[in-house]
């Protein structure tokens, strides 16, 4: 087996190969992080380590959508490739030693980690098309969405400073045209949904949980559909609600969840577990043994965002419109 550590970032593609462990020897090159380079990277792989295609391990980060094209290419040709969650590559590469960081040692301890972790790593598998684009089109719509507010603010502190009446009504009109494309990019979004009959169906299977509307339900369809989760729990804490526990001898700290995954679903999230604490069954009741323990109002919610995704997951993973659990 061959181990390759890539460090992505948005201009290069720092690529080493881990040719001998004892002594240490590498091969590194770095390649422009461009369209159309990633076969370029397959090739070079090929041709140095000499190797079968399913006898190269891969590793790289997840780095915003930077690292997309490459991973697609490397799957593609045969390799095995980890997407590896930076936290966990940034420990093992202190458990090594590495104490500087430059982005030649990032690959070297992204390649180490494939040699050591690979057995236990799950490789990585791409997204069916339909889930991919709609994916493209939730982020488009989260963009267009935070530009509006700003507009908003920008509209709120023009009239508050009493600005010249161009400079208002400019801002108004992007409102407007901000708006209109929201309008249309919504319809577009639900029109794919509706064109891939699993993704339909599915929306429908999450509109049955009470606490969830058309905006969280398109937010969890991308989400549950991105990856092959191997249970609730997992799904959860790829959003980043894992629970985070701080106890030493007699010292007990407060529970802190554990960020990360997409962050731009847990403000969403954050609303609906507020109304579902009131609506849904199975999360009041939740919130009353919760209240009962004396728990605040904040660690309520985090568990209530918790418990909507765990369900989310269990209503498409068995394909049945959600029923309540409690009596």
């Amino acid at each position: 087996m061959q181990f390759v550590g890539i460090d992505v970032s948005k201009k290069k593609l720092d690529t080493l190969w881990l040719r001998q462990t004892q002594p240490q020897k590498v091969k590194t090159r770095v390649f422009q992080n461009t369209r159309g380079q990633e076969q370029t990277v397959v090739q070079w792989l090929l041709k140095q380590t000499g190797a079968k295609p399913s006898e190269i391990h891969v590793v790289l980060e997840a780095t915003s959508v930077y690292h997309e094209n490459l991973t697609y290419a490397l799957h593609e040709a045969g390799m095995q490739v980890y997407v590896a969650n930076p936290a966990r590559t940034r420990d093992f590469a202190k458990s090594e030693g590495f104490l500087s960081k430059t982005d030649k040692l990032d690959s070297l301890g992204l390649a180490l980690y494939a040699k050591e972790k690979h057995e236990r790593l799950h490789l990585w598998q791409p997204e069916a098309p339909e889930v991919r684009q709609l994916r493209a089109l939730g982020a488009r719509l989260d963009a267009l969405e935070k530009d509006q507010q700003r507009e908003e603010n920008r509209l709120e502190k023009a009239q508050f400073n009493q600005s010249s009446e161009r400079v208002i009504a400019s801002i108004k009109d992007m409102i407007s045209a901000l708006k209109e494309e929201i309008r249309k990019l919504k319809q577009d979004i639900d029109d794919h949904i509706d064109g891939h009959p699993q993704l339909q169906n599915d929306r429908a299977l999450l509109d049955s949980i009470k606490g969830i509307g058309d905006v969280m339900s398109r937010e969890l369809l991308s989400l549950i559909h991105s990856r092959q989760f191997r249970s609730a729990k997992q799904c959860a804490a790829f959003v980043g609600l894992t629970p985070m526990h701080n106890e030493s001898g007699d010292s007990r700290k407060p529970a802190k969840i554990r960020k990360g995954g997409r962050s731009s679903i847990r403000g969403k999230l954050y609303m609906a577990a507020v109304t579902a604490c009131t609506h849904n069954p199975d999360i009041r009741a939740l919130r009353q043994r919760m209240e009962a323990k004396g728990k605040s109002r904040m660690a309520i919610v985090v568990a209530a965002m918790r418990k909507l995704v765990q369900i989310a997951y269990g209503v498409i993973k068995h394909q049945k419109e959600y029923t309540p659990q409690v009596a």
